[in-house]
């Protein structure tokens, strides 16, 4: 197998496949001109100062200075250039995939009277204020194993849904709206069984508006009160443990049935990615999405500034020019926020990625955009709004990992993947998150974190659509009740984490 891994015949640029030593053989007519690590990049012919570098065919960034030949790329001589707002051009070309034969298309969910389907049964505790999370946290501790135990399983715990605000901020605007937002569409959620609402008493997001907002089914137990009007923290938390046993009770009559994927929301995240994510762990993923969307079901694809630089890839998949225009929108909203805060779009890759041989923004966004595969971009979403459905969907969201999940699981995400190569320990209750491997050292160095490796593809030669294929087929077991390596460790009560914009008065 070669040292170097070259992803387009136009490439200045190759990975190498291991680290390699001052004059190593990179191939017949190219040595290595220093140390280069594993995963990182190398020039595969000599650039001159303010040349433009192309990786995954694409314009990744131009050189600072002159680099030979079989040098190691890297921030100190590769840099971002904004060429301003991409333009479409061309649209409607995404493609679907035939669905190859015994792919499965069912699962065994929960059945909802409004017809959407849940891949867990969970109760939740929510919160209008930060004041109360205390009191929801203790609640959740206290019945969650107990809960599980009592039904069999057929109530998937207890799961506290608290936030940092609240109060101290505007009862308008954009942050009020997404806070209302987020809050209505975890509460709404087809994995929520049963809700409990916990107040103060005296917050700017007051119980009763919040209650209005909910207009939940009638067959969703709801149970509401206040720490004040309960007595303080003590007799809030018996009311609340109280109330958590007698709902499970009646929720433990909830069966699992089969139900066409069609009525599954898939989440496409990732986080510590590295030279590797747009390799192996992404396009993989994008297999499994395109999959899911052919055969009826729904992807959301987020993190608007890790798309920057490659928004034109999905415009260009759009099925409309306004979904088109919408997205180029969100791109230049971005631009204007961040410039409004000191900042600049481009304030990525973090460190983690650096070190793991991601330079520029751009390169990331290529490798990000992978993971929504080649399916059309049906519409654009906000933050935390529920998702039209089939197809592929992108939603404006931060970059950050539990912002970004909490948005998607509010707009109604019920199933998530998460790609990482430097490792992550994010769970995601209500909805479980399964966590992708890019590489064969995570998969081994943090196996209780990991759920599937997907670095075959590099190491073995696996074909991507296989391990596309393994992505699916255990999304569809996890759907189904499968645990997932966060669920087992308990992770995933403290993720939810609503985007906070405005002031904090």
């Amino acid at each position: 197998m070669s040292l170097l891994l070259r992803l387009a015949p136009d490439d200045d640029v190759a990975i190498v496949r291991q680290d390699v030593a001052p004059g190593d053989r990179l191939g017949p007519d190219l040595a290595a001109f220093e140390p280069i690590p594993a995963g990182h990049k190398t020039t595969l012919r000599d650039l001159p100062s303010g040349a433009e570098v192309h990786k995954y065919g694409q314009v990744i960034g131009v050189t600072t200075r002159a680099v030979p030949a079989g040098s190691h790329l890297h921030t100190g001589n590769l840099v971002f250039v904004d060429g301003g707002a991409a333009r479409a051009g061309v649209i409607g070309q995404g493609t679907l995939p035939d669905l190859p034969a015994g792919l499965r298309r069912t699962f065994a969910g929960y059945h909802r009277a409004d017809g959407r389907v849940g891949t867990r049964n969970s109760i939740a505790v929510l919160t209008t204020v930060n004041c109360s999370a205390g009191v929801a946290k203790a609640i959740a501790r206290r019945t969650d194993d107990d809960v599980r135990e009592l039904t069999g399983g057929r109530v998937d715990g207890v799961v506290a849904l608290t936030h940092g605000t609240g109060c101290g901020m505007a009862n308008s605007g954009p942050g009020w709206d997404i806070l209302r937002r987020t809050l209505t569409g975890y509460a709404r959620h087809a994995n929520i069984g049963g809700l409990v609402v916990v107040g103060l008493g005296c917050e700017i997001n007051e119980m009763t508006g919040v209650l209005a907002d909910l207009d939940l089914s009638p067959e969703v137990p709801l149970v509401s009160f206040t720490i004040q009007d309960a007595g303080g923290t003590q007799a809030a938390v018996a009311q609340g443990v109280g109330v958590v046993r007698e709902m499970a009770g009646a929720l433990a009559l909830a069966e699992r049935r089969e139900a066409g994927v069609e009525h599954l929301v898939l989440g496409l995240q990732c986080g510590g990615s590295d030279g590797w994510s747009g390799l192996t762990a992404n396009p993989a993923l994008g297999v499994a999405s395109d999959l899911l969307v052919a055969a009826g079901g729904t992807s959301i694809l987020g993190e608007t500034p890790e798309i920057y630089g490659a928004e034109m890839l999905l415009m260009r998949r759009a099925v409309t020019q306004e979904v088109s225009g919408d997205l180029r929108g969100r791109i230049e909203w971005w631009r204007e926020y961040t410039a409004s805060l000191g900042t600049t779009l481009d304030g990525n890759p973090s460190p983690g990625n650096k070190a793991g041989g991601i330079t520029t923004i751009l390169e990331k966004s290529l490798g990000a955009v992978a993971k929504a595969g080649h399916s059309p971009l049906s519409a654009v979403v906000g933050y935390g709004e529920q998702v039209p459905r089939p197809g592929l969907v992108f939603m404006d969201t931060p970059g950050y990992d539990p912002v970004s999940v909490t948005g998607m699981i509010a707009g109604g995400a019920n199933v998530l993947c998460f790609t990482t190569g430097r490792g992550s320990v994010l769970g995601s209750r209500p909805a479980p998150t399964l966590k992708l491997a890019t590489n064969a050292h995570l998969a081994r160095t943090m196996a209780d974190d990991i759920d599937i490796d997907c670095s075959d593809i590099v190491e073995k030669g696996t074909d991507v659509a296989e391990v596309g294929r393994r992505i699916y087929d255990r999304m569809i077991a996890v759907a189904s009740g499968e645990p997932t390596r966060s669920e087992e460790l308990g992770a995933g009560q403290d993720e939810i984490v609503p985007w906070q914009i405005g002031a904090v008065l």
